[in-house]
């Protein structure tokens, strides 16, 4: 296990932090329930044979690639393998350039490795990563990612997403059993893939507010652990847009590192709790439609950097309300029953029987009745001033989110995702029916302020006038 090969690469400032983290690496090996082994650091890729004899002795190795990711890392990590003396299969290269995380190529490589009777040493970045993390899962097989670029947080994550039938669903399947990643080599990436780590990454901020919120209203705790493990050092990571769009390898390799982390963090609750809410459900709403621009689809974590600011905007809103002087009873007359419910969501999603059917189950799971909500609301009134205060500690403002986006290269309007502003209205609708999990926008739904608070975002003056 290493942060970085060669510690100079920290700069000489920084040794402490590299000490720091290479205590905080074995501590979180120890506490999750998949991954056994990281290698991060530049010249990491070198140790990937002898993490893969410690793993998998006496089994056959595969590259996983694309065409790209072969060029950039693959080959040499064949070589590397080869001249270690590990038994390999010829390498299996996806030559698709329009490769997407669908069932079809997940079926290609099952297939592939189901013949070699192979372990997947993957190389590259989300799609790579998913298609090879549940085809491996439905083989009963574990495997090694070597990624390529600070582009997600999904690497050391539970589960994988991938398309199925037209719907983008999340699978449940187990981390990988080893990560290798050398910052020098993500570094490299072209800056639109780090930017959408980096979009990823920022999301955090609102997500963190979400689990705060949950906590506060007593909808679901916080874990500790893994609340910090994506938390602690987020800002730093964030704090340099500009160093990170210029392939900063510190920089890059900060990224990098708490992109990790938050996979962990994932990891250790088999769910994407710590490091996703509602900016997340934005991105999840649009997978499903399936949303492309300029004939390409949006990556994820442009399309979560949208989703962000949104959920930015309403935390501002929130923060400018007084629930400490709530009328319950008021509140209460009003919130519908399921019935009632049920309607509004066939409502808002009308012509869509994918966002249609889910959205009535997770709805219908996480719903509560007059009786709940009185309770829940109890709570919020008597917490509102400490909540209100970890929320304002939390957050980023809008207008800094923004520019933080615009400098490290990422999308920081909807039009350059492709989604007018009509259509994220529309989106901001449908939240609170999306996922079985509480963010900011349940609150606003449970307070009775969604027309108040979709006027202030999209109505004359606000963030995104319509």
């Amino acid at each position: 296990m290493s942060l970085f090969a060669k510690p100079g690469f920290l700069r000489n400032e920084n040794l402490t932090r590299y000490s720091e983290v290479m205590n905080e690496i074995e501590i979180v090996l120890r506490k999750i329930k998949d991954t056994k082994a990281l290698e991060f650091g530049v010249g990491a890729m070198e140790k990937v044979p002898s993490m893969f004899e410690k793993l998998f002795p006496g089994k056959t190795a595969v590259v996983v690639a694309d065409n790209v990711t072969y060029d950039i890392a693959g080959k040499t990590i064949y070589n590397y393998l080869e001249k270690a003396g590990v038994r390999t299969a010829p390498s299996f290269i996806f030559t698709d350039p329009g490769l997407y995380a669908e069932w079809a190529y997940l079926e290609q490589l099952e297939s592939y490795m189901k013949e070699r009777d192979v372990i997947a040493v993957a190389v590259g970045v989300g799609v790579i990563n998913d298609l090879t993390k549940l085809a491996s899962s439905h083989l009963g097989r574990r495997y090694i990612i070597v990624g390529t670029a600070a582009s997600m947080d999904g690497y050391t994550a539970y589960g994988a997403s991938i398309t199925y039938h037209g719907n983008k669903q999340t699978f449940d399947c187990r981390a990988p059993l080893g990560m290798v990643m050398d910052p020098a080599v993500v570094a490299k990436a072209p800056n639109k893939i780090t930017a959408s780590g980096y979009g990823d990454l920022i999301a955090k901020i609102s997500s963190g507010a979400d689990w705060i919120i949950a906590d506060g209203v007593g909808s679901e705790s916080i874990d500790e652990f893994a609340f910090s493990l994506v938390q602690q050092n987020l800002s730093k990571a964030l704090a340099d847009p500009d160093a990170i769009a210029s392939g900063d390898v510190v920089a890059v390799g900060n990224l990098a590192y708490e992109l990790i982390m938050s996979g962990f963090a994932m990891q250790s609750m088999l769910s994407s709790r710590p490091a996703s809410g509602a900016e997340h459900l934005f991105s999840h709403y649009w997978d499903m439609e399936g949303l492309c621009y300029k004939g390409r689809h949006v990556p994820h974590g442009f399309s979560v950097a949208i989703g962000t600011l949104v959920s930015v905007a309403c935390l501002e809103f929130l923060l400018k309300k007084d629930f400490s002087t709530i009328d319950i009873d008021r509140t209460v007359s009003i919130w519908p029953e399921w019935e009632a419910m049920e309607e509004k969501i066939r409502e808002v999603f009308d012509g869509k029987p994918e966002h249609l059917s889910k959205g009535l189950a997770e709805s219908k799971s996480k719903y509560i009745d007059k009786d709940g909500l009185r309770k829940q609301l109890g709570v919020l009134k008597r917490s509102w001033p400490e909540l209100r205060q970890k929320i304002q500690n939390q957050i980023i403002p809008f207008n800094d989110v923004r520019e933080r986006l615009k400098r490290v290269g990422a999308p920081y309007e909807p039009e350059m995702i492709g989604v007018n502003r009509e259509k994220l209205r529309n989106t901001f609708r449908a939240i609170p029916y999306m996922r079985n999990r509480f963010t900011n926008i349940d609150l606003i739904h449970r307070t009775g302020l969604m027309d108040e608070a979709e006027n202030y975002i999209f109505g004359e003056g606000g963030y995104y006038e319509c």
